[in-house]
């Protein structure tokens, strides 16, 4: 077993990050300035998020489409949760939804728009599936509806965001109910009443990795996870400060790309290889499973740890999330894309990202 997790972590040039785990706990152990710490604590966590990502999908290559499916569409953001659970868990509530919005964005505007650029630069048109692209955008509208009701509940009968009463917090569960019971439905359509639809389920190639070393893998991944996203966040108030940004910029752009930095390789290299479907399974799939599974799901884990938190989020935030699905549905719409969509996407992205840089804090 410890031949064949060792034969992995060489086999991936990422993997070389995984020296700043140790690194990370000597500055902890040294008490480093609090920048260093979340600098750091940052580049453990985006080799660790590859090996969890890999090692889940390597398990689930082995429980067949519908067993498989189901374990990546429930994991594969895991990372991004672990972060945010801690997050929850000190109170930051605002870096949670920040980061939520920032991974929704993220993986629609910054890796969709990579691996459209990277797949179609030498390319006249790249084509893909318009029927799971099309389904993945109307998830993506029914996540827009939950962010947005709350808002709209909120300013019609308050006059004002974020008044936070026990009338919107009910609203929120109630909602985050119907996301998650939503997303669970989308196996059922996509693995068994209309499975013919979306052709072969197994888009990962297994290694000769053991599933005993792969379950391994995820263990530890996720303890080590759980201790780098600890200290990250116990470092954003003060780092924050020192760098001059905001906790909402920090959490929109910073801990979201950190979170997803792993799987966004994975999409542009499969794009570069001319396989947009997988591409887009993985870069707007992981929105839908962010929007859907991840913010409800934080939702009911904030009223456990006794920081609760609505499904309210900030005028930026929604404004950005709609347009974002907007422009992503337009390009998806023909089952076409080339390089230039990827420019158009990727120009969005860092308007938006200046924009939340002058967010006041």
């Amino acid at each position: 077993m410890l031949r064949e997790a060792w034969q992995y972590l060489l086999s991936r040039p990422l993997n070389l990050l995984l020296v700043a785990f140790p690194l990370l706990i000597g500055l902890e152990l040294a008490h480093a300035g609090p920048v260093w710490l979340f600098i750091v604590s940052s580049l453990a966590i985006v080799p660790l998020a590859g090996v969890l990502g890999d090692a889940t999908e390597e398990v689930a290559g082995r429980m067949g489409p519908v067993g498989g499916g189901l374990l990546s569409g429930t994991l594969g953001n895991a990372t991004e949760l672990i972060i945010a659970v801690m997050a929850v868990r000190a109170g930051e509530i605002e870096v949670v939804k920040a980061s939520i919005t920032g991974s929704i964005l993220g993986n629609l505007l910054l890796v969709f728009g990579l691996s459209l650029l990277v797949g179609g630069f030498d390319r006249e048109k790249q084509t893909f599936d318009r029927t799971n692209a099309g389904i993945n955008t109307t998830m993506l509208m029914l996540a827009v509806c939950g962010l947005v009701m709350p808002a709209v509940f909120d300013l019609v009968t308050y006059g004002k965001l974020e008044s936070n009463t026990e009338a919107v917090q009910k609203l929120s569960l109630w909602t985050a109910a119907v996301l998650m019971g939503t997303y669970l439905l989308s196996f059922v359509f996509s693995f068994k009443t209309h499975k013919h639809l979306f052709g072969s389920h197994e888009s990962h190639t297994l290694s000769a990795m053991s599933q005993k070393t792969a379950i391994t893998l995820m263990a530890v991944a996720t303890v080590l996870i759980a201790f780098a996203s600890e200290v990250l966040v116990g470092q954003i108030e003060h780092a924050t400060k020192a760098l001059g940004m905001t906790k909402f910029f920090v959490g929109m752009i910073v801990v979201a790309v950190v979170g997803n930095a792993a799987e966004h390789s994975a999409a542009v290299v499969a794009a570069r290889k001319d396989k947009m479907d997988l591409s887009i399974t993985i870069a707007v799939g992981s929105s839908v499973q962010i929007a859907l599974l991840v913010a409800p799901l934080l939702v009911f884990v904030s009223y456990a740890l006794g920081h609760p938190m609505t499904l309210e989020f900030n005028g930026f935030e929604i404004a950005a999330t709609i347009l974002s699905v907007l422009i992503v549905g337009m390009v998806a719409l023909d089952g076409e894309s080339n390089w230039f969509e990827g420019v158009q996407l990727l120009a969005t992205y860092i308007i938006l990202a200046i924009a939340f840089f002058f967010v006041p804090g």
